[in-house]
């Protein structure tokens, strides 16, 4: 005989209001704790929690929080990757009256993690009048995101949780290459260059998750010159000849008020001079070793190397080491260190009176970038 659990299961379906919302509501604090209760009978209570997302707002909360809790597991998240759900989503997370915009984010996070989201960077649906002029469904989640921070276009929602829907999908090779492209049908904007500007935003979840895209669409070298030029027109890049100024979104981040003496500010990036004598380094140790991490993908070639020569990183990187007392920031400070002081083939050596040490680094291992899971 079934248990009340699963007796108490049945009546997500229910053809009343009120018993499904009892039932969800009840169920929501062992979606944490009993998957198999949500796998029974060929994922049918998952069949149930899906259709549950249109229902009344209450229901359709307590629905996406335990879809959000049991989407972990493998065969559960398959099961949400189908194009109707998906679409029900999107067309949700568009309204401006969504009153759970803020978990359908999460949910389309977790989403992400699976391969077969990847189409949503070349699906179209009707265009959400209030939010965006594009058809293309990244365009209008995008448009989320930098509209609705801090509610500014849902008062129920800032869309924080999907910058790691970002960063889920800047871990595939289509993601990276939609991220550092400039889009024809959008005034050929760089999408990154809309979520860099979020690196030192008042929200963790938002700098963290913009971090890791950032990181991730560094994996991309061919998008590299791209990355690190500040040019608009750059005659160097390929049409239309626009640079994502990258790097002044990681390096701010890793900065504080120190001042500089002149030999190191000369050829620094503007954006990065004259800051506020209460200028706050970024809080978060992982952050920072993200940013640092992106430094060090930068260095992949000759003239990613070159670059932050020229823009003066090794002290900004150098002060970073001194400020933050922790292993794991200082290490990775050590290892850009090592490769953008390092001289090039032909060059003699010339390590800068103050360098940062990195006795005892094996060379082999700073090449070895561990992407973000």
């Amino acid at each position: 005989m079934p248990t009340e659990l699963e007796e108490l299961v049945e009546f997500l379906h229910h053809g009343n209001t009120q018993i499904r919302q009892v039932a969800a509501e009840n169920l929501l604090g062992y979606s944490q704790a009993d998957l198999p209760l949500f796998k029974r009978n060929q994922l049918e209570p998952v069949k149930d929690l899906k259709l549950l997302v249109k229902d009344y707002a209450p229901i359709a909360k307590n629905a996406l929080t335990i879809l959000i809790n049991i989407s972990h597991d493998g065969e559960v998240l398959r099961s949400l990757n189908d194009d109707a759900f998906l679409e029900a989503l999107l067309s949700r997370i568009t309204n401006k009256k969504e009153p759970n915009a803020n978990e359908i984010a999460m949910l389309l996070a977790n989403m992400a993690k699976d391969d077969s989201l990847q189409r949503v960077l070349k699906l179209k649906r009707d265009v959400p009048k209030h939010l965006s002029t594009s058809a293309w469904a990244m365009d209008q989640l995008m448009d989320c995101f930098v509209k609705g921070a801090e509610g500014g276009y849902n008062k129920d929602a800032d869309y924080d949780y999907l910058a790691y829907f970002f960063a889920d999908l800047s871990k595939f090779p289509e993601g990276r290459e939609y991220m550092t492209t400039p889009q024809a049908h959008d005034s050929d904007i760089i999408p990154l260059t809309k979520l860099q500007v979020f690196t030192s935003h008042a929200s963790h979840i938002r700098r963290l998750g913009v971090a890791s895209t950032m990181k991730n669409c560094a994996f991309h070298v061919p998008a590299h010159p791209i990355l690190v030029s500040n040019l608009n027109p750059d005659p160097t890049l390929p049409p239309p000849h626009i640079g994502a100024n990258m790097l002044p979104y990681v390096l701010l981040p890793l900065m504080g008020p120190e001042e500089y003496p002149d030999d190191d500010t000369e050829g620094m990036l503007e954006e990065l001079q004259l800051l506020e004598p209460d200028k706050e380094r970024e809080g978060d140790l992982e952050i920072m070793k993200t940013h640092l991490e992106t430094l060090l993908l930068l260095c992949t070639t000759v003239e990613g190397r070159k670059v932050l020569r020229q823009v003066k990183v090794y002290p900004i990187v150098r002060e970073c080491h001194l400020q933050v007392e922790d292993d794991g920031v200082r290490e990775a400070c050590d290892r850009v260190v090592q490769i953008i002081m390092r001289n090039e083939e032909g060059e003699e050596e010339e390590i800068p009176q103050g360098a940062v040490s990195a006795a005892g680094a094996d060379e082999d291992e700073d090449d070895q970038i561990v992407e973000i899971c």
